[in-house]
């Protein structure tokens, strides 16, 4: 990747509604040479999609719910049932593992409090959890699905 493919992806992922004759203006280069590089990026999967981003609380989902999951199971068939829930719940966005106590972090965006209580129920029923720790955001300071690409935003 060059420094204008960086700038591609810069800008579109941006607004994913720009055309690519718009993103090779943005460039200064030709349509064809624009559409190659973009060709090239999905390809080598650096753009793995392309998707509309929703407002979260104008589409009733008010509750931003992280969890800290711990278990003392750390088998391959509980992984695979703990993975077989949380892909399946639509109300989880994320989860990661990690190091140190907690095991794994969830965020789930619900529509309110007695929605993350049949959540939680229903996680707990289809997995042996040994901790749950849920906090509630209050308020979103900052959110953002852009990546920083330039050297100088580290």
């Amino acid at each position: 990747m060059d420094q204008k493919d960086m700038k591609i992806l810069e800008v579109i992922q941006n607004d994913a509604t720009l055309t690519v004759t718009q993103v090779a203006k943005t460039l200064n280069i030709s349509t064809s040479t624009c559409w190659r590089r973009i060709q090239a990026l999905e390809e080598a999967g650096i753009i793995s999609a392309r998707v509309t981003l929703l407002d979260q609380k104008k589409v009733g989902l008010d509750l931003t719910v992280y969890s800290a999951i711990r278990t003392h199971k750390h088998t391959s068939s509980w992984f695979n049932g703990f993975h077989k829930m949380v892909s399946s719940n639509p109300n989880i966005m994320e989860v990661h593992r990690l190091s140190g106590d907690t095991d794994y972090l969830i965020r789930a965006v619900v529509p309110d409090m007695n929605s993350y209580d049949e959540m939680y129920k229903e996680m707990i029923a289809k997995v042996d959890l040994y901790d749950v720790s849920s906090s509630f955001s209050m308020e979103t300071i900052k959110y953002t699905t852009s990546l920083p690409l330039k050297k100088s935003d580290f």
